[in-house]
C-alpha cells in the first residue's frame, strides 16, 4: 500500500481478476488482470512476499521444453509497486543464447474498490492499442498500461502484449509495465466521453485531475514519525513493530485540503479514507514516536468540525457503526470529538510545540463545549443528567463513552488551565461528579464481586454483558498527571475488572474478546460480540500494567504476539475469539481490514507500554515504570521522540528501566 495507490495479489503474483486482485488508484481498479506466461507456461513461483509497505517481490523459475535435469536455467524476478509499476526481470544461467517468448494478459473493469470488496465487480472492458501498450475506457475515466521495451505484438481483443526476448549466456532482460489512470476528456456540450457501447447516464466521478503518473513513490509523504527500533529478547516483538510501522506508512494519506498535513487511513479494503476515530487512535498510540502525525491528524479533523450554531456545534463528523447485538449503533463522530482534546493534551505532554497547541486549542475548546452541553448535569442537553449519550441525544449511555468523556474533561482541563482559561475548573467539577455517579450507576453487584455495566438505557437501566470496551475504564492516559484514584472506578472495582479481563471468559489466549464467552449473545466471529480486537487488547494491557496487574497485562501481550506470528506479523483488525488450543491458530474475521491502522498502531502501543514511558515535557519530566515481570525479556528502544529530540531507553530482564538518551533539561521523575 502507498495510498492513494495499492495493489492486491496472491503469493503467485498472477492477477487473475479473482476477488480483490488488482492495481488500484484513488479507489478505482486500474488493472484486474496481469497474468504472465513464458515459453507457453506460467512461471513456477518459489517465493512471494512483501519487501516494504509499498512493494512486493515474486521469485520464480521458467521451465522450457528440452531442458535436461532438475535445475532451471531461467530465473524470474517480479517487483510490484503499489503505485502501478511492475518490473519483470529474466536472468539466464544457460550456456547458450536463449530465445524467450513472453506474453502478458492484461484487463480491467475500472470498478470502484467498494464494489469489488463486496463481490460486485464490473464487466471486463475491451482494450484498444495505445502507444506502447493498451487502454481501457469507462464512464469518465481511462486506464492506460504502457510497456518498456515496447511489445513486438499487441492483441487488443485478448488484452495481450507479446515479446521475443534474447538472453545471452549469463544475461538479463527487464520488462517494465506502468499502469495509470486518466480522466476522460470533456466533450462539447456534455460530460466526459464514455467508452464504446456505454451510456453517459452511468457516469462515475473520475479522478480530480487529468493524468495520474504511475510513479508516485517520490511523491509519498515522509514517515511522520521517528525511525524507532526495538530490540527484544523475544525477537518476534522486533519483527512485529517493524511490520506494524510499515503497514501504517502504507496507510499514510495526505489531506487533500492541505497536502502538508497527513493522517493514517482506517485500513484496507473498507476504510481507505479518513476514519476520524481510528485516525486519532492511531495518532495517539504513536505519540512515543513523535507528534507530527498527531498534529497533522488534528489539523485535518479541525477543518471538518461543526462550527455553525446548533446542537452539533463543536462535534466532529463520523459515521454510525454496529455496536453489538445488545446495543444500537454507536457514533464514531462522538468518539472522535472526545478523543480530540485528549490527543492534543497528550501530544503537548510528548512535546508538541506550543505554537501548534495554540493553533489547535480553539478546536479542542469547541469539542469540550460540546461535551459540557451533551453531558449537562441538569439534563438540559436533552439526555440523562451528567452522562454523555451515544448517539445523542436519547442515549444509550455507554461505559466506554463515559470513559472517553471523563478523560477528555480532565486532560482538557489541564490543557485549558495551561492557557489561562477559567473553564478548567468547570470541567474538573464535571469529571468529579461523573466519577461519583458512575461508580454507583454503572456497577452491577453480583456474587463474583460485580462488574461494570456495558451501558445504561435511556431510562437508566444497566445492561450487563461484559466486553472489551470495559478496558477503556483502565486507560492510563491520566497517569501523566494523576493516579488511579482519578479513574472512573475505585481501587476495588479496578481490581475486580482486572480479574474479569484476565479470566478465561475474556482472555481467549490470543487476546481480549469483544464479549465474554459466557454471555448469551457470544459469537467468536462477532465483531462486537466475541472477536478479538487488537487495539482494545492493547488498551487493556497498557491499563492493566499501569494499575499494577502486570501478569495479566503480560499474558495479553504474549497472546497478541503469538497471534501476530500466525498472521505473518500483519495483524488483522480483528480475529475470531475462539479459545486457544495447543494445535490451534487464530482465524481472521472475514470482514476485517488488513492492514488496519488501529491493529498496527495497537501492536506498537502494546510493545511500548511494556516500558511504562510517560513524559510531561511542559513540566520537564519523564518517568519509566516498566513491568517488573519483563514478560518479553530485556527490551531496548531507540529512535523514540520526546520533546522533539531523540529518546532511547533500556529495560533489563529484571524489569529495571534506564534512560539512555533524552533531550537536554528533561529530568527523570518518580
Amino acid at each position: 500500500m502507498a495510498l492513494p495507490a495499492l495493489a492486491v495479489s496472491p503469493a503467485s503474483g498472477q492477477l487473475t481478476g479473482d476477488g480483490l486482485d488488482g492495481f488500484y488508484r484513488d479507489g478505482r481498479r486500474i488493472l484486474s488482470h496481469c497474468a504472465l506466461r513464458v515459453a507457453g507456461s506460467e512461471p513456477v513461483i518459489v517465493q512471494g512476499r512483501l519487501t516494504g509497505p509499498g512493494r512486493a517481490r515474486f521469485l520464480g523459475t521458467i521451465r522450457r521444453s528440452g531442458e535436461r535435469g532438475p535445475d532451471p536455467e531461467i530465473r524470474m524476478e517480479r517487483l510490484r509497486y503499489a503505485d502501478g509499476t511492475e518490473e519483470i526481470t529474466f536472468r539466464s544461467s544457460a550456456a547458450r543464447p536463449v530465445r524467450l517468448p513472453v506474453e502478458i494478459r492484461l484487463g480491467t473493469d475500472l470498478a470502484e474498490l467498494g464494489a469489488v470488496a463486496v463481490g460486485l465487480p464490473g464487466p471486463e472492458l475491451r482494450a484498444t492499442v495505445h502507444g506502447s501498450g493498451l487502454r481501457w475506457s469507462g464512464p469518465g475515466v481511462h486506464a492506460v498500461v504502457s510497456a518498456t521495451p515496447p511489445p513486438q505484438d499487441a492483441l487488443a481483443s485478448a488484452g495481450l502484449l507479446r515479446w521475443e526476448l534474447e538472453l545471452p549466456p549469463g544475461g538479463r532482460r527487464t520488462i517494465e509495465l506502468r499502469a495509470a489512470l486518466e480522466r476522460a476528456p470533456q466533450v462539447p456540450g456534455g460530460g466526459p466521453s464514455t467508452g464504446p457501447g456505454r451510456s453517459g447516464s452511468a457516469r462515475i466521478p473520475g479522478p480530480r485531475s487529468g493524468m495520474f503518473a504511475p510513479r508516485t513513490r517520490g511523491d509519498r509523504p515522509p514517515r511522520p514519525w521517528a525511525d524507532a527500533r526495538l530490540e527484544c529478547d523475544d525477537h518476534r516483538a522486533d519483527t512485529l513493530m517493524t511490520a506494524g510501522l510499515n503497514d501504517l506508512y502504507g496507510l499514510v494519506t495526505r489531506d487533500p485540503a492541505a497536502p502538508t498535513d497527513v493522517y493514517v487511513a482506517g485500513g484496507f479494503p473498507w476504510r481507505c479514507g479518513l476514519a476520524p476515530a481510528e485516525a486519532l487512535w492511531a495518532a495517539r498510540m504513536l505519540l512515543p514516536l513523535g507528534t507530527r502525525l498527531a498534529a497533522g491528524t488534528l489539523r485535518a479533523l479541525a477543518r471538518s468540525q461543526h462550527t455553525t450554531p446548533g446542537a452539533d456545534f463543536g462535534r466532529l463528523p463520523g459515521a454510525l457503526r454496529d455496536a453489538s447485538p445488545h446495543a444500537p449503533p454507536s457514533c464514531t463522530g462522538i468518539e472522535a470529538t472526545l478523543l480530540f482534546p485528549t490527543v492534543l493534551a497528550e501530544a503537548r505532554r510528548w512535546g508538541l510545540p506550543e505554537q501548534e497547541v495554540e493553533r489547535l486549542l480553539p478546536a479542542a475548546e469547541r469539542c469540550l463545549r460540546w461535551l459540557r452541553i451533551a453531558g449537562d448535569p441538569q439534563g438540559r442537553g436533552g439526555g440523562r443528567a451528567g452522562y454523555v449519550p451515544d448517539p445523542a441525544p436519547g442515549g444509550p449511555y455507554r461505559c466506554e463513552t463515559q470513559a472517553h468523556a471523563h478523560r477528555a474533561a480532565l486532560l482538557g482541563a489541564d490543557l485549558l488551565e495551561a492557557y489561562g482559561s477559567s473553564d478548567a475548573v468547570v470541567l474538573r467539577e464535571w469529571a468529579a461528579e461523573l466519577r461519583a455517579r458512575f461508580r454507583t450507576d454503572f456497577w452491577i453487584e453480583d456474587r463474583s464481586g460485580g462488574r461494570p455495566a456495558a451501558l445504561l438505557t435511556a431510562d437508566g437501566r444497566p445492561v450487563s454483558p461484559l466486553g472489551s470496551t470495559a478496558a477503556h475504564l483502565l486507560d492510563p492516559g491520566l497517569l501523566g498527571g494523576g493516579t488511579l484514584a482519578d479513574g472512573l472506578l475505585d481501587a476495588a472495582q479496578t481490581d475486580q475488572l482486572a480479574r474479569l479481563l484476565g479470566g478465561p471468559a475474556m482472555d481467549s489466549g490470543w487476546g481480549l474478546r469483544a464479549l465474554g464467552a459466557k454471555e448469551s449473545s457470544y459469537n467468536p466471529f462477532g465483531h462486537r460480540s466475541g472477536a478479538v480486537r487488537v487495539h482494545e487488547t492493547a488498551v487493556a494491557a497498557a491499563g492493566l500494567a499501569a494499575a499494577g496487574h502486570e501478569r495479566t497485562a503480560g499474558a495479553l501481550t504474549k497472546g497478541v504476539l503469538d497471534a501476530a506470528e500466525s498472521f505473518g506479523y500483519r495483524l488483522p483488525e480483528m480475529y475470531a475469539g475462539e479459545q486457544r488450543t495447543e494445535d490451534g491458530a487464530p482465524v481472521p474475521h472475514p470482514a476485517a481490514c488488513r492492514p488496519a491502522a488501529v491493529a498496527a498502531a495497537g501492536a506498537v502501543h502494546l510493545l511500548v507500554a511494556l516500558t511504562g514511558l510517560r513524559p510531561d515535557v511542559p513540566a520537564g519530566t519523564v518517568s519509566l515504570r516498566p513491568l517488573g515481570t519483563a514478560p518479553l525479556g530485556a527490551i531496548q528502544l531507540t529512535g523514540l521522540s520526546v520533546a522533539e529530540q531523540p529518546f532511547a531507553l533500556r529495560v533489563s530482564r529484571l524489569g529495571m528501566g534506564m534512560v539512555e538518551a533524552a533531550a537536554e533539561g528533561l529530568q527523570l521523575g518518580a
